[in-house]
């Protein structure tokens, strides 16, 4: 199992390396937000270990950019920042754990199994019609046939499916999948990621039922 490790100090990023490797852990790590996100944008991981105060960023903006591509993984926060107030915002952002350095070893991993055990067992995949996917692997299929996609077209298509039957505004899909990276995406540019994910999913994109155009207010996830 892999799992992105997220943490600016070279010591420690070391030694729970080495830890985890000792385990059968496969480890990624990053030290910068910027860094971890694209790695989430890129990668698959089965869990993510972060920090919450980083020297270039910020451990939350991270988790918040996993819960938009990998809602189904486990997050769990390692930081001296033990104060209630983060605490509270961790676990409010979607995170499984919160341990506070300094940390003894042979619990951390106790609590990384307890995590990656809390999923075993729960449905994973998400359905838009026909389409099905699975939130954990990031695979696409529909029919059964497998369905490639590009990171921006897949986490499109996460956001249409956790909405199903909801009205999505093209503003919405901008703050959901570009603000966070201090971009600006104009609505025709959103119209054209929105047909090119149509081409790969819909059984006739000229007349799409999965991700339905609502003149002047933006689109509507089928059902």
């Amino acid at each position: 199992m892999r799992i992105l490790l997220v943490e600016d100090d070279a010591a420690i990023v070391a030694a729970l390396s080495e830890l985890l490797a000792s385990e059968g852990y496969e480890v990624e790590s990053a030290s910068r937000q910027d860094a971890a996100i694209d790695l989430l944008a890129t990668s698959l991981y089965d869990l993510a270990l972060l920090d919450v105060s980083l020297e270039q960023g910020s451990g939350f903006a991270v988790c918040a950019a996993a819960r938009e591509v990998a809602p189904a993984m486990p997050v769990v926060f390692l930081t001296a920042s033990d104060d209630e107030y983060s605490t509270v915002a961790g676990l409010d952002m979607g995170a499984v754990d919160y341990i506070a350095k300094p940390f003894r070893a042979r619990e951390l991993l106790a609590r990384v199994n307890a995590a990656l055990r809390r999923i075993q067992g729960q449905p994973t995949s998400l359905m838009l019609g026909d389409v099905e996917i699975d939130p954990v692997s990031a695979t696409v299929r529909k029919r059964g046939e497998e369905v490639v996609l590009s990171a921006l077209e897949y986490r499109l298509l996460l956001l249409f499916a956790q909405n199903s039957g909801s009205l999505i505004s093209r503003e919405r899909m901008r703050s959901a999948l570009w603000d966070s990276a201090g971009e600006y995406v104009s609505d025709n540019a959103i119209n054209v990621y929105v047909k090119r994910l149509r081409e790969k999913i819909e059984d006739d994109p000229s007349d799409p039922r999965l991700v339905v155009t609502v003149r002047g207010l933006g689109y509507k996830a089928g059902c």
